[in-house]
């Protein structure tokens, strides 16, 4: 039996919980609030964890959405969360060609004025002289090394500065789940450090678009 992948995982709990949350409101009298669908979907994801219906990978999840729906209510749009992870991950996962998608992005942000850099090695701190411009800088070794005739072969880091959402939405339109975006782990000032795997194989939840 094939091990499950934390995609297939997340899609699995994503989508049972969509399930569960369209049959509660089909029933007759139900209040269909989005402080009602909140607590409901707590709720469940809290049975869920404790019968352990869904793969260990989603486990911190589960635990994160619980305790936001309980802090938040409302306010964790946890019914939002779900079909937001659907819409971006059912593309993303289909997706054969992340390495022609990355490099079609990177034309596309080349075209919107971004300052693109692909050619300078990437160890140690550095500062970028951007004056604020949205720029991508990719290490040189990785960009020609782990990107092979098109194909992505091997996880890849993208230091960023722009708006997160916007990132989120460049992702979004080329079918890419980017990592959430790491400001301690950027070797670049005023960057954050995104890392895109083999055929969108990321290990935790990617950066949503809102």
């Amino acid at each position: 039996m094939t091990e499950q992948s934390y995609n297939q995982a997340l899609l699995a709990l994503t989508q049972a919980g969509l399930a569960a949350l369209a049959e509660r409101n089909h029933a007759a009298g139900s209040i269909k609030t989005p402080a009602a669908e909140s607590h409901f979907l707590c709720n469940w994801m809290v049975q869920s964890l404790k019968e352990k219906r869904f793969s260990k990978l989603v486990a911190e999840d589960l635990t994160r959405w619980i305790r936001e729906g309980r802090s938040l209510g409302a306010g964790a749009k946890l019914p939002e969360v779900l079909q937001r992870i659907q819409a971006q991950y059912l593309p993303a996962i289909n997706n054969a060609a992340v390495g022609q998608s990355l490099q079609n992005l990177i034309a596309e942000l080349q075209a919107e004025g971004w300052l693109v850099i692909l050619d300078c090695e990437v160890s140690g701190k550095l500062k970028l002289d951007s004056q604020g411009q949205n720029s991508l800088v990719i290490s040189a070794e990785q960009y020609q090394q782990h990107l092979l005739d098109g194909k992505l072969i091997k996880p890849i880091t993208l230091y960023i500065r722009a708006d997160e959402q916007l990132i989120a939405q460049f992702a979004v339109k080329h079918a890419l789940l980017f990592s959430q975006g790491d400001k301690k782990a950027s070797c670049i000032k005023h960057h954050k450090a995104y890392r895109l795997y083999p055929d969108n194989q990321q290990p935790a939840l990617a950066l949503l678009k809102a």
